[in-house]
């Protein structure tokens, strides 16, 4: 079973890499497809900051197949393997779900985070660069996704403002990034992904509302304390 395992992991990665390519373009959640329509939510991370998935997707095919020449039948990296297939495979349908509905988007979004926690919780310790990294980044850029989901429902279905809505999940994901980042301080990579998801949110509020403003910064402050006294205190490996 371990001789099989980094074969499907490639080929769940392969599915998941080529995705966007056989569906349609994803650009954001319809904003009609709400009860209260979502024009340019607050929680949502400028444009620019979503071209993350071009490394995410470097990155994990160049682990899988890395893998399966070089790691295949071996313990340690079968543990990582198997919750990222769980991630990989059903998040290679993802955009094609997004595009016709934004609730089961946010269920199959929270699966893939869950799953890509586990792996990343059991990623080897060897192999830094081709284990932990990739899926440390993917599993950051997820956190955020996943709750940005969250925060656009929670608007577009008027359980709060679009700007309360952006704080709670905003606030949400730190809370879990940085209880996943102290569990795996080692692992920087996943914090510097939050950060870079927290910066667009704020990026793309400029201008705009300052109750997310201040959340945002708050956010960032916490998550980049965090990560500059691990780094200090030696508890987190030097980040790329």
């Amino acid at each position: 079973m371990k001789q099989i395992i980094p074969i499907l992991a490639l080929i769940a990665t392969l599915a998941f890499v080529v995705s966007p390519l056989v569906t349609d373009p994803f650009s954001g959640f319809d904003a009609d497809r709400f009860p209260i329509a979502q024009v340019d939510p607050p929680v949502q991370p400028a444009g620019y900051a979503f071209g993350i998935w071009s490394v995410i997707y470097f990155w994990l095919l160049i682990s899988a197949a890395f893998a399966v020449y070089a790691r295949r039948g071996e313990g340690d990296w079968a543990r990582l393997q198997v919750p990222l297939i769980l991630s990989l495979g059903p998040g290679a349908a993802w955009l094609a779900v997004a595009g016709e509905s934004p609730e089961w988007a946010a269920v199959l979004i929270f699966w893939m985070l869950g799953t890509a926690l586990w792996a990343l919780l059991a990623a080897p310790a060897r192999d830094r660069w081709l284990a932990q990294a990739p899926v440390a980044i993917y599993a950051g850029w997820l956190t955020a996704a996943a709750h940005v989901s969250l925060g656009i429902l929670l608007g577009g279905y008027g359980i709060t403002s679009p700007d309360m809505a952006a704080v709670i999940a905003l606030g949400l994901a730190v809370a879990l990034g940085l209880s996943v980042f102290l569990s795996r301080p080692q692992a920087p990579e996943y914090a510097l992904t939050l950060v870079w998801a927290l910066v667009g949110v704020l990026v793309a509020n400029l201008g705009g509302s300052g109750l997310v403003q201040g959340a945002v910064l708050v956010a960032l402050v916490a998550v980049l304390s965090t990560l500059i006294h691990l780094l200090r205190t030696g508890q987190a490996a030097q980040p790329l």
